[in-house]
């Protein structure tokens, strides 16, 4: 645990991983989404992941950095970290405006029912506000990524972070938030949507 925390202890490093877990980001994404983190503490953080095997240049795409096989087996820890400080007393100190959608699907991974996702293949878009994010169903095991979909989509929704949160936490139905004009179905059909969201908010 101590050697561990030697890597991930620092402040930002886990909030970093965090945002590979949804897919690689080229370094100024990264700046965008951890703004208060600086540029030279992110090249130091990311220097240090990179010499402990955690992350890595990718070679597939624009210059970007990307999670190895060891920084992937970090998936489940974090997200359960996530999750277990929901259970926190809320920090004022923390900008509500900083919530997005993409790291509530994150979570959304962690508490999907995988039996009722078993044998469904779906890739899902959203664009919640200002952010366009997809989630991939194969077979029990649930991804979320950020950007638009890599393959065509099955489902296509649009809705604001709200509306969305209020789906995560089933709060409102997804056939309820169209009917309200909450949210728009722009590919794909209610009960297909309805579906999915049974498996992915399973647990909450």
């Amino acid at each position: 645990m101590a050697r561990a925390m030697d890597v991930l202890g620092d402040r930002w490093t886990l909030l970093l991983i965090r945002e590979l877990l949804l897919g690689p980001k080229r370094f100024k994404d990264l700046q965008a989404r951890l703004p208060a983190m600086g540029a030279n503490r992110l090249s130091e953080r990311l220097a240090m992941l990179v010499e402990n095997g955690v992350c890595c240049p990718t070679t597939h795409a624009a210059p970007a950095y990307e999670l190895t096989a060891l920084g992937e087996e970090l998936r489940q820890p974090v997200i359960a970290l996530g999750l277990w400080g929901l259970r926190l007393p809320v920090d004022e100190r923390i900008d509500p405006a900083s919530a997005r959608a993409e790291l509530v699907a994150l979570c959304l991974t962690a508490v999907s029912d995988p039996a009722a996702a078993a044998g469904m293949q779906e890739v899902i878009e959203f664009q919640v506000g200002a952010e366009t994010f997809h989630m991939q169903i194969d077979d029990g095991q649930v991804r979320a990524h950020s950007g638009p979909a890599t393959e065509p989509p099955g489902l296509q929704l649009q809705c604001d972070l709200a509306t969305f949160m209020a789906l995560a936490l089933r709060q409102i139905t997804p056939s309820a938030a169209i009917r309200e004009g909450r949210a728009s179905l722009l590919l794909g059909n209610q009960r297909r949507l309805t579906q999915v969201f049974k498996v992915l908010s399973h647990q909450l």
